[in-house]
């Protein structure tokens, strides 16, 4: 049993977050009552309370108190700014970014907690996620054995270094059967599930676009590409 009261906390409960925190549900991985996310949407949190009953709050120091495992589910602008508020208290936690773009030693070079990066996608609410991690110098093996088993749960899984992962973002995350299956649960036409899934001037936006200008197979690789050239770009963008 963790000394925390909460097993994880999750700092912003959107699109991944929420698919993340649904998936393990959906999966008993652990239970409503081991979860507790901060999210400023108040029509957000009510969601996330009647349909899964975890606890919520608006206050991200809460999360950093309560949670052995602190996930980053905000916007990747916003994730050194939320490091920098909540720094001491996350000192020795592990911490585990959802975002795109923010490398590993960025965030190093602000808290001492340990850090880990996940790139996933909505998929992981229905357990047919696919998703990629990575590690710090500070995170331990057991740091890694947790992760890995929690998204072993929700879908496909592979560690890679963080020079990697921006290469498997979103787009290889879109599989076939996840897309497939999310399309048939939800009820939602393909164009909806784009929708919840895009991010405005992120990393699969970038690629889709390709991938609408030419054909499927012959854009594939350059849509890769666009992605992995967009999440860089995003990273420089906040140095």
């Amino acid at each position: 049993m963790s000394a925390a009261p909460y097993r994880f906390g999750f700092i912003g409960a959107g699109k991944l977050g929420g698919s993340v925190i649904r998936g393990l549900l959906l999966k008993n991985f652990c239970a409503p009552g081991e979860i507790l996310a901060s999210e400023p949407n108040a029509e957000t949190r009510a969601r996330l309370q009647n349909e899964l009953g975890i606890s919520l709050t608006t206050e991200n120091s809460e999360i950093a108190a309560k949670a052995e495992i602190v996930f980053l589910g905000v916007k990747p602008q916003m994730v050194l700014p939320v490091l920098r508020e909540l720094s001491d208290a996350i000192a020795r936690k592990l911490v585990v970014s959802l975002a795109a773009s923010i490398r590993i030693e960025q965030m190093e070079g602000i808290t001492p907690a340990r850090i880990m990066r996940v790139l996933t996608n909505t998929p992981s609410a229905i357990g047919q996620g696919a998703s990629a991690f990575a590690s710090g110098p500070r995170a331990t093996e057991q740091d890694r054995d947790k992760i890995r088993m929690m998204l072993g749960t929700i879908g496909l899984v592979v560690e890679v270094d963080d020079e990697q992962i921006d290469a498997v973002t979103a787009l290889a995350g879109q599989t076939a059967l996840g897309a497939t299956e999310m399309m048939i649960t939800s009820g939602k036409s393909p164009e909806e599930l784009i929708k919840m899934v895009v991010t405005p001037g992120g990393t699969t936006a970038a690629g889709l676009r390709v991938m609408e200008e030419r054909s499927v197979a012959a854009a594939l690789a350059d849509a890769v590409e666009a992605a992995t050239k967009r999440g860089q770009e995003m990273g420089r963008e906040n140095l």
